[in-house]
């Protein structure tokens, strides 16, 4: 088909205005496309370009020259108030937009952020944090430790409507019993500001982990005219986290956020470290495919993806130099049964279920060896904690369970259906599994794809049968993957509940000996594998692509980018 060479020209002028406003904040909204019609789009240019044309900046080298990182994001943010989110899409943005008391290193232990130092009581039952000097929110103003004090105070409010997480800040004195209206009195909780640079903290229990907890989002502060403003004080869903409104104290400040397209964050100049901030903006992709995240890197467009899909990891293993970072994550990979609904409720049921997953051929044929098998919740080391006790795939036993539970070569049993992530990595895995169950134990499996947030929306109201997720840890140490399972624990998807579990958690928590705590945590894993509520299948290792050009690139075992450092140049 011939194209006039009026039309051509416009084609190409409105790419090229295409990808130029994904480098530079629009002045006013813009409907722009998707990112996958943005992909399209820079294709579509490319190939009207034609031979003889002169050779077009893609929009890496374009950020390369003006010091803006183009990265994936895995999907849409619901919102960018750190108190009322939690999933990966925002936690990838938050720590751009706010810092806490502390900010995590590669091994995902807090070290000084906002807080320049802090000393621990004896008991570890006190910290004070010091604050730096002069800390400024991203618009001028004073940021002071009463800033902290408001923001837990929101979080821990009855009735707001705070992320899965907000249950972090119970670890404070007072905290769990003032969120669940037993204290109307927020002075009983243990945060205190003892002047504007002086934050102290009574906790519940010895936490030792403390500084690593602090770097996450419940903790953050938020600038509270800003949120008066808005009146978002005590709810969520307001426009205080759109551009021009959000007020952060993060390295990065909001400059757009066009739906399903992109999200800028540009250099906060009031930020206390900024003169060491290289990078000029950030622009976040929300690509959940991996194949068109991948194929956007190819074409110029990203500097670093979220991730790879698994049939291209080993053709990036053996590409000299090779833009392919594996990154151990800390957390499981795993299914998740909801035991409020028959035949899930029988423990023997699903252990039969769990037991009939061959985790070595998952890891070895699915993910070629980047995803380790797991044999329990915890991986090893975490944070000095290696589980004993081991699930490992055992076929016969599982028969013999499934008979047991009165369904022999899974007579009686009705089709159980898994949701999923539209992921290729995961749903081959479940494709995997599917297999076995049918062929070892008689038992039938129906996939059901699904966006990432519609995932998360159909395990938290439990209208799910099993679902598939991975699972980082938020800091590292094992109660962060064990305490969520206890009964009505905001995270415990399952339904799951064990008063034996739940005391061992407990007890756990407010022992000070660090070897003690582990054997606790050691018979509470057992009984959480015994009951099988959850079936481990591997460990998560991000393997995502950064271009050469990204220097001093960070992401850690939790799974959090750092990109303060970062910085481009050829």
């Amino acid at each position: 088909m011939l194209v006039c060479a009026a039309c051509a020209v416009a084609q190409r002028r409105r790419v090229l205005w295409l990808l130029a406003s994904a480098l530079q904040p629009p002045a006013t909204a813009l409907s722009l496309p998707s990112s996958a019609l943005w992909l399209t789009a820079f294709v579509a240019g490319i190939a009207l370009g034609g031979a003889g044309c002169a050779k077009r900046e893609t929009p890496v080298q374009a950020g390369i020259r003006t010091q803006a990182l183009l990265v994936g994001n895995v999907a849409e943010p619901a919102d960018l108030d750190p108190h009322v989110v939690g999933g990966g899409q925002e936690r990838n943005i938050m720590h751009a937009l706010f810092e806490g008391l502390t900010a995590p290193d590669k091994d995902g232990n807090g070290i000084p952020a906002a807080a320049e130092r802090w000393e621990v009581s004896a008991d570890g039952l006190r910290w004070t944090f010091h604050l730096r000097p002069n800390l400024r929110w991203s618009n001028g103003d004073a940021l002071t430790a009463a800033d902290f004090v408001f923001s837990f105070q929101r979080v821990l409010t009855p009735g707001f409507p705070a992320t899965d997480y907000g249950y972090w800040l119970w670890h404070l004195k007072g905290g769990e019993a003032f969120s669940r209206g037993r204290s109307g009195d927020f002075s009983s909780v243990g945060a205190k500001a003892l002047d504007d640079r002086t934050l102290r903290l009574e906790l519940a229990r010895p936490t030792p982990y403390l500084p690593a907890l602090a770097c996450q989002w419940t903790w953050l502060p938020v600038h509270r005219p800003t949120l008066e403003k808005f009146s978002a004080v005590a709810k969520r869903g307001t426009r205080w986290t759109r551009p021009g409104n959000l007020v952060g104290n993060g390295p990065f400040t909001l400059t757009a956020w066009e739906p399903h397209a992109r999200i800028v964050v540009s250099k906060n100049f009031h930020y206390w470290n900024a003169g060491r901030i290289q990078l000029n903006q950030i622009v976040f992709f929300p690509i959940e495919k991996p194949e068109v995240e991948e194929n956007s890197f190819r074409a110029g467009q990203l500097h670093v993806t979220w991730e790879v899909p698994e049939v291209k990891i080993s053709g990036y293993r053996v590409q000299q130099p090779t833009p392919l970072v594996l990154q151990p994550v800390l957390g499981p990979e795993y299914l998740f049964f909801n035991v409020t609904q028959p035949p899930l409720d029988n423990p023997r049921v699903r252990r039969a279920l769990a037991l009939a997953i061959d985790q070595e051929m998952i890891s070895r044929a699915v993910t070629r060896g980047t995803f380790p098998p797991a044999f329990s919740f915890t991986p090893p080391n975490c944070g000095g904690y290696t589980a004993r006790t081991r699930i490992r795939c055992d076929f016969a036993e599982a028969r013999k369970l499934l008979a047991d539970a009165g369904f022999s070569g899974g007579k009686g049993l009705p089709p159980l259906s898994v949701q999923t992530r539209e992921v290729e990595r995961r749903v081959r895995t479940l494709e995997a599994i599917q297999a076995m169950w049918q062929r070892e134990l008689g038992v039938r499996l129906t996939i059901e794809r699904t966006e990432h947030k519609v995932l998360l929306d159909n395990v938290r109201a439990k209208s799910h049968t099993i679902g598939l997720l991975g699972w980082p840890a938020d800091y590292p140490d094992p109660a962060a993957l064990l305490e969520p399972f206890v009964t009505g624990g905001t995270n415990n998807w399952t339904g799951w509940s064990n008063p034996a579990y739940d005391r061992l958690i407990d007890e756990a928590a407010n022992t000070a000996d660090q070897q003690a705590r582990f054997e606790l945590f050691q018979r509470a894993e057992a009984l959480l594998l015994e009951e099988a509520p959850v079936a481990p299948i591997l460990f998560i290792t991000r393997a995502h692509l950064v271009h050469p050009a990204v220097k001093n690139w960070s992401s850690t075992v939790l799974d959090q980018r750092v990109y303060a450092r970062a910085s481009l140049s050829n």
